[in-house]
């Protein structure tokens, strides 16, 4: 008789607001701890406060509003040891945080990446929207529209950062950087492409059943996670 093979368990959790180098403390917290062996996957979903991150192909004059700008705005700035290039974070975002040991998942780096594009292009196609990538181009695009980033990083085959999906954003953000490095192409929005409002914890509970199907993962979600221990080095 053969015995089905039991699907890998994740723990998922909303966090709510969350400060991106408080997040970013905690994704590190995590993928130590997974890479020990002392904790399993978890998927972090969340939203920022306004920032601009800088990822490892990021430049300082793909920030465009000056430190004056930023401050009227409220709006962060801070490096990232992500994959990728500027990028803005805010309200009205669906930020996701996977922090998956490869091995375990059965998964290599690129085909990872593929199917954290397609879980967003499923949970889109959901909402009527058709969307896919852009060869050559990390991300999930309606026409020449990023409608969602993606940037990750390795460490020891431990995935960690993710993606943004952008819901009701305030695309006016976008104006003060160049997005991923490309100034011949826009930011789109779930709003601006339905004229919907969606609320960004109502879109990851929705998004989380195509991260569900996508990976073949079982979910268990949790209230909340235990605050990082320590901050390892940067």
């Amino acid at each position: 008789m053969l015995m089905s093979r039991s699907r890998p368990k994740v723990t998922s959790c909303w966090l709510g607001s969350v400060p991106y180098r408080r997040a970013w403390d905690l994704q590190r917290s995590l993928v130590e701890s997974v890479r020990a062996g002392a904790t399993g996957d978890t998927l972090l979903l969340l939203e920022h406060p306004h920032v601009y991150t800088l990822g490892r192909k990021g430049t300082a004059d793909h920030v465009l509003w000056d430190e004056a700008e930023r401050s009227r705005r409220g709006v962060e700035l801070l490096w990232s040891d992500r994959g990728g290039d500027a990028t803005y974070h805010g309200p009205g975002q669906l930020v996701g945080y996977p922090i998956l040991d490869l091995a375990r998942q059965e998964l290599d780096l690129l085909v990872y990446l593929r199917m954290l594009e397609q879980s967003l292009i499923d949970y889109l196609a959901a909402l009527g929207i058709a969307s896919g990538p852009v060869p050559g181009l990390t991300g999930v695009w309606v026409g020449d529209a990023k409608v969602a980033a993606i940037g990750v990083k390795s460490n020891g085959g431990v995935v960690s950062h993710g993606f943004a999906l952008n819901l009701t954003t305030d695309l006016d953000y976008f104006g003060g950087i160049v997005p991923c490095g490309l100034p011949d192409k826009e930011a789109t929005s779930v709003e601006r492409l339905t004229g919907r409002r969606i609320g960004t914890e109502e879109a990851a509970r929705a998004y989380a059943a195509h991260f569900i199907t996508r990976f073949g993962v079982e979910l268990e979600w949790k209230a909340a996670l235990p605050e990082p221990v320590g901050t390892p080095p940067r």
